[in-house]
């Protein structure tokens, strides 16, 4: 038995040596990557995030072997594979639900950069690469939600590629080559799923970069404070079994949605075919998009518009500079803490009047919220940190729990 776990060690070393790919991942999801001993389960969702993109990605693949990217056939096709393919109802279901949960579990792993600091001095970067994976998961998922072609597949496109045409002296070019032509048709679908199959390839190679952005650092803490060698654990066993059981409470629910509640999150009117000539009483995005879109139709003018629903996106690149205190978690910011809460109750809110009539009270409620959503960044965040009086920090992440010596 010795000899036989000899032999596998040597060949295990030998293939090491050349191919050095098991100390690499020892490295960085491993024994030889020391994390802060007192992570808290929201430090969970950036693995469940991977495991996500992990799944759209496999799923696309299978969805893509039986779709048809052609104007007249895809709706056909995607019923097909819903009816005829073997099991190609799951994969769909799978595929369209895992975008949600892959948004859900990114939303909150913002939320809790957000709320602990994560995104301040030296972290700026892995901030900036995080919020570069989340564009490119609205790009890839505004792309897919075209690929069925029902009718608020096409009349979505028609809207957000219009948003383009705002844009000053190139807009109706820009707008034009998104289409391939003069109104979104065969061309335009043909240059969607051609992007929706790459972009995913695409996070795969910023997450990479966004993994090894973090190891520079290291992870932050619930407490925000550097932690001490003495303060720090191997990364595995112990943060992996963490996120392990974060991973089938995350599958539980996942599974849950897939089989007894798929098409809870997605719009009937998406089961109709597309039709150039009727327009939906009321076009909607999938609801990840909501509160954006509702800072869009908050503005009456169509380049203000344009220009606040960017703007709502690119304020999260310069919020390491917009908030001014030295102090990074939230858990001794206790002003701080009130606003973060009415932040994210404001972010709620415009998600539901984005999901409405841009009419009377949502209309009015999603003019509020833009404005909160903006004075919170440009205006409070500044303000607070100038004037706050925080909490006394810990010396240590151990003397944060340890008994003072009577």
């Amino acid at each position: 038995m010795s000899t036989e776990k000899s032999v596998s060690r040597k060949a295990f070393e030998w293939f090491d040596e050349r191919l050095p790919i098991f100390s690499f991942i020892d490295h960085v999801i491993g024994t030889k990557y020391p994390a802060p001993r007192n992570l808290n389960y929201w430090w969970n969702f950036g693995s469940l995030a991977t495991l996500m993109l992990l799944i759209m990605i496999v799923t696309g693949i299978f969805l893509a072997m039986n779709y048809t990217p052609h104007a007249d056939m895809a709706f056909d096709s995607v019923e097909r594979i819903m009816r005829d393919v073997n099991y190609g109802w799951v994969l769909r279901y799978m595929h369209a639900n895992g975008a949600s949960f892959f948004f859900i579990v990114v939303y909150i792993h913002i939320f809790r950069g957000l709320y602990y600091g994560s995104y301040k001095a030296p972290r700026e970067v892995l901030w900036w690469l995080g919020l570069v994976i989340m564009i490119l998961m609205m790009a890839t998922a505004f792309m897919g939600y075209v690929l069925p072609w029902g009718q608020m597949s096409f009349w979505g496109a028609t809207v957000i590629t219009n948003l383009f045409s705002a844009i000053p002296l190139v807009g109706d070019d820009i707008v034009t080559l998104l289409w391939g032509g003069f109104s979104v048709d065969n061309p335009t679908l043909n240059r969607f799923f051609s992007l929706h199959y790459l972009l995913p390839f695409v996070i795969v190679g910023v997450v990479v970069l966004h993994v090894w952005a973090l190891h520079i650092p290291g992870s932050n803490n619930p407490l925000g404070i550097n932690a001490a060698p003495a303060d720090k654990i191997p990364f595995a066993p112990y943060y992996i079994s963490k996120d392990l059981f974060g991973m089938g409470l995350l599958l539980l629910a996942y599974f849950a949605v897939v089989f007894w509640a798929p098409n809870f999150m997605g719009h009937a009117d998406n089961y109709t075919p597309a039709d150039p000539l009727v327009t939906p009483p009321h076009i909607v995005p999938e609801w990840y998009f909501l509160p954006f879109y509702a800072i869009l139709r908050a503005i009456p003018d169509k380049l203000l518009g344009v220009v606040f629903f960017a703007s709502s996106i690119l304020i999260l690149f310069v919020l390491p500079w917009l908030d001014t205190s030295r102090i990074r978690s939230a858990t001794f910011r206790p002003v701080f803490k009130i606003f973060f809460w009415i932040f994210l109750a404001v972010v709620l809110v415009l998600g539901y009047c984005g999901s409405q009539p841009a009419e009377g009270i949502p209309l009015l409620l999603s003019r509020i919220g833009t404005a909160w959503y903006f004075l919170h960044f440009l205006v409070f965040l500044p303000v607070i940190g100038w004037l706050e009086t925080p909490k006394p920090l810990p010396a240590s992440i151990s003397e944060s729990v340890m008994k003072p010596a009577e």
